[in-house]
């Protein structure tokens, strides 16, 4: 029998339920495509990242999440209820930004957005809601261009808006920075972020492995299996095993003195990575830095500098994935501190 609770955690709250919740979701298609086993567990305000190359299954993630298909396996709720279950009151707090446009070339973008709006009564098709989405999308300038005459990254921003006129709780937005220049791209991170501010949870998928940066969680897509969701920072220590620390040395790197700074600080792994740069793993780049500079000048070996290394995300990307493929745990750090007196591996000349 399990221990009665104490008073403190019999009056703790309980934690709030996800806003999207998976347990095993597959869809597989005949082809043997799909998504298999997803478990998901987003918090209200997040901003979930779900990133992987096309093909990977993120759409398909998103149209399990939003009842347009149906799983093979599993189960998902959003808001606490499976979208096969969704009614029209369920469906008024979700909004959806599917990759191909369903704009009408033929009207305007106030028409477009217009139209919209009517889907979901007076209260949404308003003046001032649509001057308040057509300046937070950049386009009351152009409320009575035709959507055929428009650029590719304004109807972009018209479907953003289109999405958000009812003010949904949960916010899936698929691939909605493709084919859009980098300045677009953040202006819609900038958006998104607004709205998690203004409480609203969003899934958003991205091929864009940099855009993990702009999230609060990460999931890590490939093949169809999810193989990581962590923070950004947790994230890049999934990936290298820890903190980087980078070190330039004014001479030639000696490898005995390399190998001799690793274990005083405690290092993870060192790789020589040329004849003048070394880089550590190590388990807090905070704690590990100051010990490293004491050592290094008690010894009056030269460095031009020493700063922990943030790896682009690309690069994150990439380790995770290999690892994945090479079958070494993904979604957790196995290793330990290098004892004093142990054998520390030096790679010479890592990439």
């Amino acid at each position: 029998m399990p221990n009665p609770p104490t008073q403190a955690e019999s009056t703790a709250s309980p934690a709030p339920d996800p806003v999207i919740y998976a347990a095993g979701l597959s869809r597989v298609f005949d082809s043997g495509d799909g998504v298999h086993a997803l478990d998901l567990d987003i918090p209200a305000g997040a901003i979930f990242g779900f990133i992987g190359p096309s093909g990977s299954g993120k759409t398909t993630a998103v149209r399990l999440c939003t009842g347009v298909l149906d799983p093979t396996d599993g189960e998902v709720r959003v808001l606490g209820t499976a979208p096969t279950e969704f009614d029209v009151a369920m469906r008024s707090r979700i909004g959806y930004l599917p990759q191909l446009s369903v704009l009408y070339e033929d009207l305007s973008v106030l028409q477009n957005l217009d139209f919209f709006a009517s889907l979901y009564g007076p209260s949404a098709a308003t003046d001032t809601r649509m001057a308040e989405l057509l300046d937070f999308v950049e386009l009351g300038e152009h409320t009575s261009k035709r959507v055929a005459d428009i650029s590719g990254g304004m109807r972009r921003r018209l479907s953003l808006a289109a999405t958000l006129v009812h003010r949904p709780d949960v916010i899936f937005l698929d691939e909605p920075t493709a084919g859009i220049d980098p300045v677009l791209r953040r202006k819609f991170w900038d958006r998104f972020r607004d709205l998690s501010d203004d409480g609203a949870t969003l899934f958003v998928t991205t091929q864009y492995v940099g855009e993990a940066a702009y999230c609060d969680y990460v999931g890590v897509l490939a093949d169809g299996h999810l193989l990581t969701v962590n923070t950004p920072d947790g994230l890049r220590r999934e990936a290298f095993g820890g903190d980087v620390i980078h070190v330039d040395f004014t001479n030639v790197v000696d490898e005995r003195v390399v190998t001799e700074m690793a274990r005083e600080i405690g290092a993870l792994d060192v790789d020589i990575l040329d004849l003048h740069r070394v880089r550590l793993t190590v388990d807090e780049a905070a704690v590990s830095l100051p010990q490293l500079s004491g050592w290094l000048s008690d010894r009056d070996v030269a460095i031009d500098q020493a700063e922990e290394f943030l790896p682009p995300f690309d690069d994150v990307f990439v380790e995770i994935v290999n690892r994945d493929r090479d079958g070494a745990p993904v979604g957790r750090l196995e290793s330990d501190r290098v004892a004093p007196d142990a054998q520390l591996s030096v790679s010479r000349y890592a990439r």
